[in-house]
């Protein structure tokens, strides 16, 4: 029977070919699965032949998702670059009050990035189908070869739509539109080393574009200042003995305290040209501005690599106290060129009104700090339960009498901290947090832990801290009893954000004069 079929068959297609039969009944556009034939120019019985047609496929599941997936992407590209996601009014965000400074940039993600991305998911697709597809789990019993393809077709489309989900959901997150814009609070320090910068870097870079400082007076020394020492060593540059080094942070975020801070030690020093600072940055493009800024000034940019500490810090009661640039004061004396023997260290968030020398020639004695102490605060408060309960930590306090000191100002002795290696001191604390969490508040408790107890005083006037608090919820502080040399907004309010929101605290006011922020009149 088999034979016989194979015979009529192939007699069929070849009458065929040589035209002896013709297709009768094929007008419409729907396929017949019965198809009439009749002998060409013949009065022959018509004979009528079941032919199973199968309908060619017109539908491309391969071109639908692909073109799908490129109009996803060109979509998003577009988006990215239009003027209502430019302007940061998307998810609620119009900026943080000072005049864009804050606001989403104009691209927060380059075009080059995304086609890099997309580029790799395309080429991911190529290996969509496994390699060693002969090898199906035995629990599969199939019935025919035929199942058989139908299943490996099956498991392939199911394969390239998870790749497309998958590309569309990478696309989703990354997607300007569709990210919150965080927080200025939020921005992270840039890693310029060769890296994938994440969206908070990228952020931060580019809102240095919409920064803008006023041209600094040049200062001048006054009459008595001398310089006698200065000829009779015969040394110029950073190593000239009669300066005063001062290290100051800068990063986008706090960049408009950082100006404020040297604009006031500037104008309120008898000696400004004496005066040499030391910036550390996790950011390459900021010695420009500074220059621009303050054209006569004696400065120097250290880049402070942000992953020498990222995997040491832990999380803190406020994002702030996270990031790496925090830490770069522990790393002063490696940083700092040798013959540079002491330096003060200044926050971003303060302004120094009084003369700095009277600051820099304070007597430390022994001692490898200096700072202003406060005996009376509760200094149990800054450790965990966890510290105090195990004597291998709480220990570390029992010969000395602690008091608690603000890090932001210091005068520190690198002579001293090189020869006893107070750096890896600090480390070691920060290794044992990230396991027996000792401690909430960032990088100021490894140098209670190292420090505290041996710490050269210094006047309460140069550090009038915890002027931060925050208006909104009532809590606007006042000064300390006494002279004030030095104003500092510890904390999380900050005066060129609570001045730009109308919404300041009364000290607020002794910090504007020295704002430098915004384009010359």
């Amino acid at each position: 029977m088999e034979g016989m079929t194979e015979r009529v068959c192939k007699g069929l297609s070849g009458r065929w070919r040589r035209r002896v039969y013709e297709r009768l009944n094929v007008s419409g556009r729907r396929r017949k699965s019965r198809v009439e034939l009749a002998g060409a120019g013949s009065n022959r019985r018509r004979r009528f032949w079941k032919i199973k047609i199968m309908p060619k496929l017109r539908f491309s599941p391969k071109k639908f998702f692909s073109g799908l997936r490129d109009t996803y992407v060109n979509m998003m590209l577009r988006l990215a670059n239009t003027s209502f996601i430019n302007s940061g009014e998307i998810s609620g965000v119009v900026g943080d009050g000072i005049g864009g400074f804050g606001r989403r940039p104009r691209k927060e993600y380059d075009e080059k990035m995304i086609v890099e991305i997309y580029k790799s998911l395309g080429m991911a697709q190529g290996q969509l189908v496994p390699r060693d597809v002969a090898k199906i789990p035995d629990r599969f019993d199939f019935k025919s070869k035929k199942r058989r393809e139908v299943y490996l077709v099956t498991m392939l489309w199911i394969m390239r739509f998870s790749r497309f989900f998958s590309a569309a959901m990478v696309m989703i997150v990354l997607s300007p539109s569709l990210q919150s814009f965080p927080p200025a609070e939020a921005i992270r320090s840039s890693n310029l080393d060769g890296h994938l910068r994440f969206p908070s870097q990228i952020t931060a870079i580019d809102s240095l574009d919409r920064l803008s400082f006023r041209k600094a007076y040049a200062f001048r020394n006054a009459e008595e200042c001398s310089s006698n020492e200065r000829k009779i060593l015969g040394k110029t540059g950073v190593c000239d003995p009669s300066l005063i080094h001062v290290a100051i942070t800068l990063d986008v975020e706090y960049l408009r305290g950082s100006i404020a801070a040297v604009h006031s030690i500037l104008r309120n020093s008898v000696c400004p040209e004496r005066i040499f600072f030391h910036f550390l940055v996790a950011e390459t493009n900021l010695e420009t501005l500074v220059r621009n800024t303050f054209p006569k000034l004696k400065f120097k940019v250290y880049y402070f690599d942000p992953e020498i500490v990222r995997s040491m810090i832990s999380t803190s009661v406020r994002q702030a106290l996270e990031q790496p640039l925090n830490y770069a004061r522990n790393y002063l004396a490696g940083l700092l060129e040798s013959c540079v023997r002491r330096v003060i260290y200044l926050d971003s968030d303060l302004v120094v009104v009084d003369d700095i020398s009277k600051l820099w020639t304070t007597s430390m004695g022994t001692k490898t700090i200096g700072a202003p102490e406060y005996c009376h605060a509760n200094f149990t408060k800054y450790f965990t339960a966890t510290f105090w309960s195990d004597k291998r930590f709480s220990n570390t306090f029992a010969r000395r009498k602690p008091c608690y000191f603000n890090t932001g100002v210091m005068i520190i002795d690198l002579v001293k901290w090189r020869r006893f290696g107070y750096t890896k001191r600090i480390e070691r604390w920060m290794e044992i947090q990230k396991s027996d969490r000792i401690y909430e508040l960032g990088s100021l408790p490894p140098f209670l832990l190292v420090f505290a107890g041996h710490v050269a005083p210094i006047e309460h006037r140069w550090n009038q801290h915890g002027l931060g608090g925050d208006n909104i919820k009532g809590s606007c502080r006042d000064l300390h009893p006494g002279p004030v040399s030095l104003l500092h907004w510890s904390g999380s309010g900050k005066p060129w954000l609570r001045l730009d929101s109308k919404q300041p605290c009364p000290l607020d006011s002794l910090w504007a004069p020295y704002d430098l922020y915004g384009q010359s009149t």
